[in-house]
């Protein structure tokens, strides 16, 4: 198992760096655990009726609920999928490939990036394995990110696989760019996607060849069309950039008055490939006052404790806005995700540099579940409390965003 370790734990950056991985697996070493088809069932609740004229019964019931939910929150605390600081990751989002048929300049640079080769990636079948132990251990949303996830041929066999093979899995969606959803979107219906993130990051398509030096804003624009119409509500993920979009604020809420949309409002992030630059980023307060001025009833929504969108919307408009605050207002200490990226590096923080490689164990010669369960434990635990803060994570090695799955 230590060699298992040695070999699979990677950095983003300074190789230097990795040392601080080469932990005692012992430390976790989890109990012997049924098979993944045996533990598919490990964290539904038990269902059990009673009536009014029952009281025992009713009695006997409620004590059994109690002690199921005692006994799940036992199951999540010694959970791999928890981290030090006792969050429990519900959440995972696996890129499937690194490319993509856009060149977002905030995403990668102009001249691309350096692709893996194709053996280095992650197959379909690696894929529903790795999902199918992270469900086991409690995951219960999925998300299949890229790159950009449409270009994949076998993605909505995966999606198929995830649903049929995962019935604890509540939702499995998908962040794209739009571009192909008039021709997959039935068909990723019909296998089972339950959600849909749109990336767009302005109403104009002169704009729209400019950000993403490319063509196709009325095909993105009809992809969320259709998946209005199918029934989903897409979310609208905009990154705002000062001088470039900021100027389009209201015309996005504008987007939600006759649309059933959910518009989030994105904070530029720092990443290895665009060119970070404080006075770029339009801050979630300043946003949240340009909408104020010409919407005064502009109001906040409810949200979960785990969202990381903060909720508003137009009173009388059918959608909703949204904020991600990451850089001036994290949401670390709730944070329930963890990533995998299209090589099959795990990543337990988005703006975190170092990685373990899940591809690796996978395909090392008598790799069980009970060693990816402790590498993915050790791995979770030395999860930090928070990201290193907006001035530091600008000066930070890390993977261009494509590479990580945004």
């Amino acid at each position: 198992m230590h060699r298992l370790l040695d070999s699979v734990v990677r950095v983003a950056a300074p190789k230097d760096s990795f040392k601080r991985w080469a932990l005692p697996a012992q430390k976790f070493l989890l109990p012997p655990r049924p098979c993944l088809s045996a533990a598919a069932g490990g964290y539904r609740p038990q269902s059990s009726e009673t009536t009014p004229s029952s009281p025992g019964v009713a009695s006997t019931v409620d004590s059994a609920d109690k002690s199921d939910s005692k006994s799940q929150r036992d199951r999540k605390h010694s959970s791999p999928l928890t981290d030090s600081f006792g969050r429990f990751h519900s959440y995972l989002r696996i890129s499937l490939t690194e490319r993509c048929n856009l060149r977002c300049t905030y995403c990668m640079p102009a001249e691309g990036v350096q692709l893996s080769p194709k053996d280095h990636l992650l197959t379909s079948a690696e894929v529903v394995r790795l999902a199918g132990l992270f469900v086991a251990e409690g995951v219960r949303k999925i998300r299949l990110t890229g790159g950009e996830p449409t270009v994949r041929k076998d993605l909505t066999e995966i999606v198929g696989q995830l649903k049929a093979t995962n019935p604890q899995l509540e939702s499995v969606g998908i962040t794209t760019n739009g571009l192909m959803l008039t021709r997959q979107l039935v068909g990723l219906q019909r296998a089972g996607l339950d959600a849909l993130n749109v990336s767009l990051d302005t109403l104009r398509a002169s704009r729209y060849e400019q950000i993403t030096r490319r063509k196709g804003w009325d095909r993105v624009m009809a992809g969320i069309d259709l998946a209005i119409q199918l029934g989903y509500r897409p979310k609208v993920n905009c990154v705002l950039m000062k001088g470039f979009n900021d100027d389009e604020i209201c015309d996005f809420v504008e987007l939600t008055r006759e649309r059933d949309v959910d518009v989030r409002f994105i904070e530029y992030m720092p990443f290895t490939g665009n060119r970070w630059d404080t006075e770029k980023m339009v801050s979630y307060r300043a946003t949240l006052d340009a909408i104020r001025a010409r919407y005064p009833a502009f109001e906040p929504l409810p949200n979960g404790p785990n969202d990381t969108s903060k909720a508003y919307r137009v009173p009388g408009y059918r959608g909703q806005m949204g904020f991600i605050t990451s850089m001036t207002e994290h949401f670390c200490g709730s944070c329930n995700r963890l990533r995998i990226t299209a090589d099959g590096n795990l990543k337990v923080c988005l703006f975190g540099n170092t990685e373990v490689s899940l591809r690796d164990a996978l395909r090392s010669p008598g790799c069980t579940e009970d060693d990816l369960r402790c590498l993915i434990a050790a791995a979770v635990k030395r999860k930090k409390k928070q990201h290193a803060g907006m001035l530091n994570l600008s000066q930070m090695e890390n993977r261009p965003m494509i590479l990580i799955g945004g």
